[in-house]
């Protein structure tokens, strides 16, 4: 396949130049052919040339275009086909044709030649090619390379440009020939251009010669010098790394044919510029301007002929002649050397000529010559001017004297009435003038007389009539009253001394005119008016005769005015005045004199007074307290008559301060059920007052307060009231809360369960029995009591589980136990239980002992009984009994528990407690049936009894009206569940 390697970009490097910016692609391996199978990183370098910015890669094979971006400037193929990139800010690059190629031998070469590259021809083989290779060039052998790969091109050159193939044999078989590769070499810059600033410099100035060269992007790095050369002769020191050369100044010798030469460092690689020719140009010289005749009479009407010539004079000369700067317009004659023009004189023809020469190289001017035309002066006119419109004494007034026509210098005089004020000599076309300051004795004819040596001339006479302007008026003030009230008639008078008449008078009070008067000689005028309070302050008077008003002096005039009723206003900083803010009184009279005297009373008490002495009102700071609140007032007094004022009441807010919340309870500790009323109050602050009652930062209630005292918030108490209470004040300034008080309510023991627990089901004497007390609702801590026969066994505090206490059985022990629980609210008596001993003496037992046993447990259910019929009755009328059944005066004398040890127990142990299921008639003894295996000592908490799972037996007995103590029996008794 043929692969034409092409210069894709030329780029500006170090001096050189630049024809485009695109994208260029690299390859890494450089080849552009390759076996199947293997891959190519190509490289896309831009305007930035090692950036690593985003690039855009299309792919084209067979028509079809595929397109993707990658973050940096490399991309992996291994597929054939066109290959072009976009490196980022660059242009696109141009096509690289990629063939990953399946044949058994190929020439790889690589994608750019310059000249002077060390080439490099790679012919590679598959396993089966033997490479007894042979290197052709345009279809000629070039070189035999039996086994090895490589073919080197050491030095580039143009020669070198042809299409290459190698060839090698196939194992077994025939020669086998590889793909064509057309290779031509590029110039690593182009041929240099020589750019000339000016190619016919003027002599004298200087010339650049600029040689301008491209390098291609592939090649920007390397680096280039340059020669310049004149006829063949090198200029400056030689060679230098700049592209340009300077010649400070060109003269005649420098003209002459110029080119230069661009070579790489190692001079492999050089290239000449074709030739130029560069011209100096030399200008004119100065020309010289003459004047003919020379001594002729310039007066007007002569003919005057001017001459330029030039050294240098040639037919490409070109005169010009000029008069003060501007061309003349006179046709010029060429002469056998220079040119002429001739007129005749003009007083317009005074000054200053020249003339200018120019051969192309730029004009050059003669010295001036000067040319005065004599005229004698023409009649002068006089003119007088003056700033002011009319013309008045002190006003500045102007002459000025001027003649038309006549050659300077021209002496000019002015006179007045024919006394001579003064000379002037003008140098200028333009006529002089002198100025003074007008008195009356300036008034009279004036003119002027205007010489330049051939006689005076005398202007016409002109008159001047100077205006006396009035002097400063004075005004007078005369009443016929001693005071000026209000009522008074004043007379006000206005007088000149100086001013031609006629004079105009005007009065005014405070700038404002009151009215005018006119007359026609030099005196006073006057205006009269009655007083009023308005007519106090500034008067004044103005003249005028037509230069504009004089005015007088000011003359103050104050009418006395009594004050009126003064009005009070008091001023807080917020719509009601509280405690603490700063009052402001304010009292102003709205007519009155001053100085006037302000008064400030509170209920009828002075605060204090103030002094206006220019009018306005007058004020009071108070800072409130409580006692500030009442009626205010005050008064204005200007010596002639005291005003007082309305009275304004004023009431003062007073925030409320910090309340207290008190608890108000039945009994010193908060209980369930209680009524508990919180006392919110605020002991300082303005009604009404709204109360705020929390619990735990909730809102129970508000209620207001119209008139102090606090307010209460009632609570019927649960266990969920205990915690921390507040409560806030409100006035509607600032709310205040109270500090944080804490409640914790206390609930009353509840009726105590007693429960009986030994070690086998039927005790007997010297049983170890546990009796076990617990009142399931109760604020601990709790105290227990435990009772036999209503003789008190002992006590023991507990905070939760109930007390235990131990007895060592004798045969005195039994009887009816009961226990008490108290946390000071109220003990409660649980009911009570009785315990029958086995194992008495062979003499109680018998007939007789059953019949006393028979008669005291009738008794005793009798006494029962009647007991608890009493206890129903009294809960019924709603009150509690006055002591329960065991209950005896003798309960404050405890006796100490007894303790024992317990040995092994190896039977069933019962646990015993009554059970009354739904109040029924019914009484069952419970019995829980334990089996124990381990040994305690009688002090250990058997509390663990109650977390085992045991039998429970149950002994029926039923009554026969009213229930009765409940008895334990363990015999003769039917279990059942």
């Amino acid at each position: 396949m043929l692969l034409w390697v092409i210069l894709l970009v030329l780029a500006p490097v170090s001096g050189q130049f630049a024809r485009t910016h695109k994208s260029i692609i690299f390859l890494q391996p450089p080849w552009t052919t390759v076996f199947q199978g293997e891959r190519v990183n190509l490289i896309c370098k831009g305007f930035h040339f090692y950036s690593t910015q985003k690039t855009k890669w299309y792919y084209r094979y067979r028509g079809k275009e595929i397109s993707r971006e990658t973050q940096k400037n490399t991309l992996e193929v291994q597929e054939s086909g066109e290959y072009r990139c976009q490196a980022q800010d660059s242009p696109l690059s141009s096509p690289v044709y990629l063939d990953f190629s399946s044949a058994s031998l190929i020439l790889q070469a690589p994608l750019s030649v310059f000249e002077g590259d060390s080439v490099v021809l790679r012919c590679r083989a598959k396993v089966k090619v033997t490479l007894n290779t042979t290197i052709y060039k345009n279809d000629n052998v070039l070189a035999f390379l039996n086994r090895r790969t490589d073919f080197h091109i050491p030095h580039a050159s143009l020669k070198d440009n042809g299409a290459y193939r190698c060839t090698g044999y196939k194992e077994t078989c025939c020669p086998v020939s590889s793909n064509t590769v057309k290779i031509q070499v590029q110039e690593s810059f182009t041929r240099p251009v020589l750019r000339v600033s000016s190619f016919q410099p003027i002599s004298g100035s200087p010339v650049t010669l600029t040689c301008e060269t491209w390098l291609s992007l592939e090649r920007s790095d390397v680096p280039l010098q340059f020669c310049f050369f004149r006829n063949d002769q090198m200029l400056g020191s030689g060679w230098s790394l700049s592209p340009k050369f300077q010649i400070t100044a060109t003269w005649s010798k420098d003209s002459g044919s110029y080119w230069c030469k661009a070579a790489t460092m190692d001079y492999s690689i050089t290239s000449n510029s074709l030739r130029s020719w560069i011209q100096v140009q030399i200008p004119a010289s100065h020309p010289v301007l003459t004047l003919s005749p020379e001594k002729a009479l310039n007066f007007e009407g002569t003919k005057v002929t001017l001459h330029c010539e030039t050294q240098e004079d040639s037919l490409r000369t070109l005169y010009r002649f000029y008069h003060d700067g501007v061309p003349l317009r006179h046709k010029s004659v060429r002469c056998e050397k220079g040119a002429s023009i001739s007129f005749s004189l003009t007083t317009e023809h005074s000054g200053n000529y020249y003339c200018t020469a120019d051969n192309g190289h730029g004009a050059k001017p003669s010295e001036a010559v000067s040319l005065s035309v004599t005229v004698p002066v023409s009649r002068p006119v006089l003119t007088l001017s003056s700033a002011e419109d009319l013309i008045s004494e002190a006003a500045k007034v102007t002459l000025h004297c001027e003649a038309q026509r006549g050659s300077l210098p021209i002496v000019y005089q002015f006179h007045h009435e024919d006394a001579a004020l003064g000379n002037r000599s003008a140098h200028s076309a333009r006529g002089v003038s002198i100025s003074f300051s007008l008195t009356a004795e300036h008034s009279g004819n004036y003119y002027c007389t205007a010489n330049n040596g051939f006689g005076p001339q005398r202007s016409e006479a002109v008159s001047l009539s100077v205006t006396v302007p009035v002097s400063r008026p004075v005004l007078t003030l005369s009443s016929a009253e001693a005071l000026t009230f209000e009522g008074a008639t004043v007379t006000l008078y206005c007088e000149v001394q100086r001013g031609s008449p006629r004079i105009l008078y005007q009065f005014y009070h405070e700038d404002v005119p009151l009215g005018s008067n006119s007359t026609p000689s030099v005196g006073k005028v006057s205006f009269s008016f009655s007083l009023t309070a308005g007519h106090s302050g500034n008067y004044y008077c103005t003249a005028d005769n037509g230069f504009g008003p004089q005015r007088s002096e000011a003359v103050s005039l104050f009418v006395t005015v009594p004050v009126s009723r003064p009005i009070l206003t008091l001023r807080v900083p917020r719509a009601q005045a509280v405690v603490g803010d700063l009052l402001e009184l304010c009292c102003e009279a709205l007519r009155g004199s001053p100085p006037i005297m302000y008064w400030f009373y509170h209920e009828d008490v002075t605060l204090g007074s103030s002094s206006v002495p220019s009018g306005g009102e007058a004020s009071f700071n108070l800072s409130l307290t409580a006692e500030h609140s009442g009626n205010y007032s005050c008064e204005a007094n200007n010596g002639l008559v005291a005003q007082h004022s309305d009275t304004i009441s004023l009431s003062v807010i007073v925030p409320v301060s910090r309340p207290i919340l008190t608890f108000r309870a039945p009994r010193a500790q908060a209980v369930v059920g209680d009524l508990l009323e919180l006392h919110c109050e605020a002991l300082r602050g303005s009604s009404p007052i709204l109360y705020g009652f929390y619990h735990e930062d909730v809102t129970l209630g508000k209620i207001s307060a119209p008139s102090g005292g606090g307010a209460s918030f009632n609570l019927s108490l649960t266990t969920e009231h205990s915690g921390i209470y507040s409560c806030e004040a409100d006035n509607g300034l600032e709310a205040q809360r109270s500090e944080m008080v804490t409640l914790k309510v206390a609930v009353p023991v509840s009726r105590p369960v007693l429960t009986l627990r030994a070690p086998r089901a039927q005790v007997a004497v010297g049983d170890l029995l546990e009796l076990h007390c617990e009142a399931l609702r109760g604020s601990p801590l709790i105290l227990y009591r435990f009772y036999h026969e209503d003789v008190t066994l002992g006590n023991s505090s507990a905070l939760s589980g109930g007390a235990f206490f131990n007895l060592s059985l004798t045969a005195e022990h039994s009887g009816n136990y009961c226990c008490e629980a108290d946390n000071g609210l109220g003990a409660q008596r649980s009911e009570t239980v009785t315990l029958y001993i086995t194992g008495l003496t062979a003499n109680r037992s018998g007939p007789v002992a059953t019949g006393v046993t028979g008669g005291l447990l009738s008794l005793a259910g009798l006494a029962t009984g009647a007991l608890l019929l009493y206890c129903w009755l009294s809960r019924k009328a709603g009150r509690e009994p006055a002591s329960d059944l065991c209950r005896n005066p003798s309960d404050s004398d405890s006796q100490e528990p007894t303790y024992h040890n317990v040995p092994a127990w190896e039977e069933l142990q019962p646990v015993y407690s009554n059970v009354n299921p739904r109040g029924e008639n019914v009484v069952y003894s419970e019995v829980r049936i334990i089996r124990e295996k381990k040994k305690h000592a009688v002090a250990s908490d058997p509390r663990h009894l109650r977390n085992k799972v045991s039998p429970i037996i149950y002994s029926e007995v039923k009554m026969a009206s009213t229930p009765a103590s409940r008895s334990l029996f363990l015999a003769s008794s039917a279990p059942h569940r």
